[in-house]
């Protein structure tokens, strides 16, 4: 980027700080100066073409200009840090932004949360862009319509990310990602940049407490609140006083509380806080298939939802009744004991029974659904006797916590390319023996690996480590080979994981890409010599093989353009392996991948000075 594309790039960013009221009129020349200096440049250049386009795609270009510069690393981490970084120069002061809530709450409630989230979503606390790859939809079932989402906005860290993560000094501020304290803090690499985001302050139940929009969303105003204190979850009365306090503050609001018991419990058990927003559960339209009597509670109505987890629905107007029964119900759950369902209340001391609550408000009344949960661990299963079982673990495994109880099932971003690789050999009529063999010595230890054969058959290699004395390795790499990065640009997952195991087996390190253009931004924006070798499938979307092979050749630094670059296809006729070499392409592979061809070809590159 020239001197003059950066000052049209920042102009933009600070044009659009003003068109979003982060910034006004006269704050602009300082504005561009402050970004500039961020950036490392020391010089604004008039003229030129002005730069458009949406936020993501300003900061993108600037964050591309730092990694050249040398300001921040090349990985999605140090990207988010540095860009976080320019967007904390363009958003007010925490001062500006609580009077301005508090202002519009005097109008009404509704008006200061969407005030407030909309400027959570123009200072890019939350990731507009990430937030829309989110792949959701309805699953009907007996229990009403669930929905369910594969979480694409929350970005994964590459090896180079956690590597560097476990390097970077420990430190004990803030204590957790939860703290008021992490509001303007700079972030490192194993913590987030949080210099864009603004809390508000709240008292809740005559207790200081804080209020912010969680940067992924997992639903509609999706909303954190958390304790000014860092202490640990509880579930007691004063959570339930909390929780009604909340919901009459912001009656549009839910509120509900993760249990404060590992496994059933959310990530963070460390700091007690509480997850709302302004959407409609599934649970939440459940009707009651039972009704309960509480002597002593005539006003309040009571019943077993028809749920697939145990759920008891309080509903009355009373808060202080709500909040006696449902600490009732609270005692009576932690010293209960079934053995006959399995329910323990402890084992060893250790305390199994505890409670997820959720309130919200049903017209005038108050609401609060109970949900009963239970811990216990065996050696069967060891994640919990009543939590998602191994054998669906390879959907997900984590926690089942707050979202998931109330009926939206986050699944990880990794099912998005398995499905997708799923549906296309279905609908292409393969032969899925193959996937599900892998699946399967997977969840056994193992591996699988498929090659061809010089006579056009094939062979099917299963691996399982049965603990002998001696290990022995399939192949023997030179240590000078351990050494270098394979870029595999595949957008079949499931050929994109067996590539990069045989690659590590064989000693590689390896990195992946989706498409070609994905392909030609990481060699684009790599260090010359990062890659060793880029293996490239043909066949891809958004950009195909020979295009991306064509684009790394006409890249400015001659010794990122002349990477080595292997095609990777179902198709090697003569015309094919032509075809590829007239894009710059040095060879061509047949698919699947052969990893001992491939040990060839690289040795015969490295003698000829490739």
């Amino acid at each position: 980027m020239t001197s003059q594309e950066l000052s049209r790039t920042v102009d933009a960013l600070a044009g659009y700080a003003m068109e979003k009221k982060l910034i006004a009129p006269e704050d602009r020349v300082w504005a561009v100066n402050s970004l500039l200096a961020a950036l490392g440049a020391d010089e604004y250049i008039e003229g030129g073409e002005a730069v458009q386009g949406p936020l993501a795609e300003l900061l993108e270009r600037l964050a591309t200009h730092a990694v050249k510069a040398g300001l921040c690393g090349e990985d999605i981490t140090s990207r988010d840090l540095f860009d976080t970084r320019l967007m904390g120069l363009l958003t007010p002061r925490p001062s500006q932004i609580i009077g301005e809530f508090w202002s519009r709450y005097g109008d009404s409630p509704q008006s200061a949360t969407d005030w407030y989230y909309a400027f959570s979503q123009d200072v890019n606390y939350i990731r507009r862009e990430r937030i829309a790859r989110d792949r959701k939809w309805v699953a009907p079932t007996e229990y009403g319509d669930l929905d369910i989402t594969i979480n694409l906005s929350k970005p994964e860290k590459d090896p180079r990310a956690i590597a560097a993560a476990k390097k970077a000094p420990q430190s004990g501020y803030p204590k957790c990602q939860l703290c008021r304290e992490n509001e303007g803090y700079a972030g490192r690499m194993n913590h987030p940049a949080r210099q864009n985001l603004r809390v508000i302050p709240v008292s809740i139940d005559g207790q200081d407490w804080f209020f912010q929009y969680s940067p992924y969303v997992y639903y509609n105003e999706h909303c954190i609140l958390f304790n000014g204190a860092h202490v640990p979850m509880k579930i007691d009365a004063a959570t339930f006083r909390k929780e009604l306090d909340f919901v009459t503050q912001f009656p549009h609001y839910f509120v509900g509380s993760n249990a404060d018991l590992p496994i059933v419990g959310g990530s963070i058990l460390s700091h007690d806080h509480f997850q709302g927003g302004r959407y409609t559960f599934a649970m939440e339209r459940a009707p009651l298939e039972e009704t309960l009597a509480f002597p002593g509670f005539p006003g309040i109505k009571a019943g077993i939802v028809r749920w697939p987890m145990s759920v008891i629905r309080l509903t009355g107007g009373d808060k202080e009744a709500l909040i006696q029964l449902a600490d009732g119900i609270l005692t009576a759950w932690r010293g209960y004991t079934d053995e006959a369902a399995g329910i323990f209340d402890q084992t060893g001391g250790e305390p199994h029974n505890t409670i997820t609550p959720i309130a919200r408000r049903r017209g005038e009344d108050y609401e609060l659904d109970l949900v009963l949960r239970n811990n216990r661990t065996t050696p069967e299963y060891p994640l919990g006797v009543f939590h998602p079982h191994q054998e669906l673990h390879h959907i997900k495994k984590e926690n089942i916590g707050l979202i998931e109880v109330m009926g939206l099932a986050v699944l990880p971003a990794r099912l998005k390319g398995e499905l997708a690789a799923l549906a296309g050999a279905l609908a292409a009529g393969a032969d899925l023996g193959l996937p599900i063999a892998k699946h399967v010595m997977e969840l056994m230890g193992g591996t699988v690996t498929a090659q061809t054969l010089p006579d056009g058959g094939g062979s099917l290699t299963a691996s399982l480590n049965l603990r002998l004395q001696e290990e022995t390795q399939a192949h023997a790499v030179p240590l000078s080979k351990g050494e270098r990065r394979v870029l595999v640009v595949e957008d079949n997952e499931l050929n994109r994981e067996i590539a990069v195991d045989l690659l590590e087996e064989a000693g590689f390190l390896a990195d992946t890409a989706g498409d070609g253009a994905e392909a030609v931004e990481k060699v684009k924006n790599s260090r010359p010599g990062y890659y060793a070798l880029v293996l490239m499938d043909l066949r891809m979307p958004v950009m195909d093989g020979h295009s991306a092979a064509r684009a790394i050749r006409a890249l400015e630094n001659p010794e990122l353009a002349n990477v080595p670059i292997v095609a990777l296809s179902a198709n090697t006729f003569d015309e094919d392996r032509k075809q590829s070499a007239e894009c710059g392409m040095n060879a061509h592979l047949a698919k699947p991948l052969d990893i001992d061809h491939l040990l060839e070809l690289i040795d015969g590159m490295t003698a000829n000075g490739v």
